[in-house]
């Protein structure tokens, strides 16, 4: 990134309206680009973490959906590390994010753009942007959001950097949207049909899928007993 570049971004941020440097970032991110929201994406080993924050109920939304689904631009920036940009959900975008796109589409949604949050080898989640009506991001705008990418890895660290082994900062976790549920429930239902985590996960967002819900609305009912999860079909004894 150009020197010129992070001191206009971080100038920004310092102005910005926002209780954390994470809201504030978020705000700048949808400025900078000329998105209409934008929110912040946890994840780790395929596995939801949570919405550090979204500047507005569809970012959350889409955060969800992508939570949910397994798919969408935060999720392929998180795998690929690498920049994923969707600038028309409704021309072609159905077959790339099956499950995804009509719902985001539905939520108000008709382009998003997902960034990686890493630093090295650090791979953290994904900056979330959308907007409301169908067009690309140019050049600057790109590389403005690459910028803010960068500088919320940076925040989520230093959150993290005091907290002691196995725990989260007490700055992260006063933003953070935790989804334990889905980490107890897929622990559980890996216990109760004898498949690994990974597998565990797969059959939530499935059950949620076919029930057209939210995979955390799941994760709940399968914690307080009101789901039970069959195995899948081709586990052997099944």
């Amino acid at each position: 990134m150009t020197g010129a570049r992070l001191l206009r971004i971080l100038e920004r941020v310092f102005n910005a309206p926002g209780a954390s440097a994470t809201e504030r970032l978020c705000v700048v991110g949808a400025e900078a680009t000329a998105t209409t929201g934008a929110g912040i994406m946890l994840l780790a080993n395929g596995l939801p973490g949570g919405s550090v924050y979204t500047t507005d109920d569809v970012s959350a939304r889409l955060e969800e959906l992508q939570f949910t689904s397994g798919e969408g631009p935060c999720v392929d920036a998180f795998d690929q590390h690498r920049p994923v940009d969707e600038p028309d959900l409704l021309a072609r975008a159905a077959i790339r994010w099956p499950a995804f796109t009509q719902p985001a589409i539905d939520a108000g949604a008709r382009a998003v753009f997902g960034f990686p949050v890493a630093i090295g080898s650090a791979n953290l989640g994904a900056l979330n942007l959308y907007r409301d009506e169908v067009g690309p991001l140019t050049f600057d705008q790109h590389a403005d959001a690459l910028v803010v990418a960068d500088l919320v890895a940076r925040s989520v660290l230093s959150m993290q950097a005091g907290a002691p082994p196995g725990q989260l900062g007490a700055d992260l976790t006063a933003d953070f949207n935790f989804r334990f549920v889905v980490h107890q429930a897929s622990g559980m239902v890996a216990v109760q049909l004898g498949v690994t985590v990974t597998d565990a996960l797969v059959l939530l967002r499935a059950h949620a899928f076919s029930h057209d819900q939210m995979i955390t609305d799941v994760g709940q009912a399968v914690v307080e007993g009101r789901v039970r999860l069959g195995p899948p079909i081709d586990l052997p004894g099944a």
